[in-house]
């Protein structure tokens, strides 16, 4: 019986660098092809634009660039973590506001702020280290390091983690005691671009100060700022701030060294609901008045 030979389309192919088959006069292989596809490609016309299609797509481009934001050092667009007036001046802390155990003292820092320079941030996220804490530096007794901490409450304690981040703490209680609260993740509330700037990184979103190496680095830090008085005009200060309602609590983070209640110990606090809490944030619940206490 006879068979007709199929109808058939060349293409034209080579291989590319990546292996990958592009058009060229170099080989051709054949394509079978029904009779009424041929007919079909025969009949096909190219499609002519359509009035006013290319003004309409410029317009959808125009629109859309329009709806992204452009980068600005402005900060009005930033996700507040309480409510906060720019405007407003607030005070400096006294020392006395300092002068108390640092598991009361830390959900008490939440939403104060920090002032250096031109850079002002809301503190978003501390934890705890109470004298006779596995974890607390106070541990090791006093130090040509670990002085600080066993300064009147009030001072600064930062010391360097691996030997690049400078940490912030904010020593509590009373002269002798050995204990501080760690800053460990602020937002922004003015001097944007110098947190940039000392950053490196060109961005407003929270990956900027979640983490306490950041916000030393945020602030220009280094360890010559340890025993710095926070309660004294000029330099680095805590401002009063807005009173923060709900708070979260949860584990410390990287004490794995440390006694096994210490480590369980509910001592790290945040602002409910914030953007700017380091990682990692599924181990934090809604805090009882138990938690927050002694």
């Amino acid at each position: 019986m006879f068979h007709r030979r199929p109808l058939s389309v060349a293409v034209e192919v080579k291989k590319s660098r990546k292996g990958k088959r592009m058009l060229d006069s170099s080989t051709t292989f054949h394509i079978p092809l029904h009779s009424s596809e041929v007919t079909a490609l025969g009949r096909r016309k190219r499609r002519r634009p359509r009035e006013g299609a290319g003004e309409e797509k410029n317009k959808a481009l125009v629109s859309l660039s329009t709806s992204i934001p452009s980068p600005s050092s402005s900060l009005s667009q930033l996700p507040s973590p309480s409510p906060f007036k720019a405007e407003e001046e607030y005070k400096l802390l006294g020392i006395e506001f300092f002068q108390c155990d640092a598991l009361q003292l830390a959900p008490k820092l939440l939403g104060k702020l920090l002032r250096k320079d031109d850079v002002i941030l809301q503190i978003t996220e501390v934890e705890a280290y109470r004298q006779n804490d596995t974890a607390c530096h106070g541990r090791f007794g006093i130090t040509a390091r670990t002085a600080p901490v066993f300064g009147p409450g009030g001072r600064s304690y930062v010391y360097l983690c691996y030997g690049i981040h400078s940490m912030l703490n904010v020593v509590a209680d009373k002269e002798g005691i050995g204990a501080a609260v760690l800053i460990r993740s602020c937002a922004p509330i003015s001097g944007l671009e110098t947190i940039q700037s000392r950053r490196g990184q060109a961005t407003n979103k929270p990956i900027l100060l979640t983490g306490p190496g950041k916000v030393g680095q945020a602030l220009g830090l280094t360890t010559d700022w340890s025993n710095h008085p926070l309660y004294t005009p000029g330099g680095l200060e805590l401002l009063d701030g807005p009173a923060v309602k709900n708070i979260v609590v949860g584990p410390r983070v990287g004490i794995e060294y440390a006694a096994r209640e210490d480590v369980e110990a509910l001592w790290r606090f945040a602002i409910a609901g914030s953007a700017w809490i380091s990682a990692p944030r599924n181990t934090l619940r809604p805090a009882s008045s138990s938690s927050i206490s002694e």
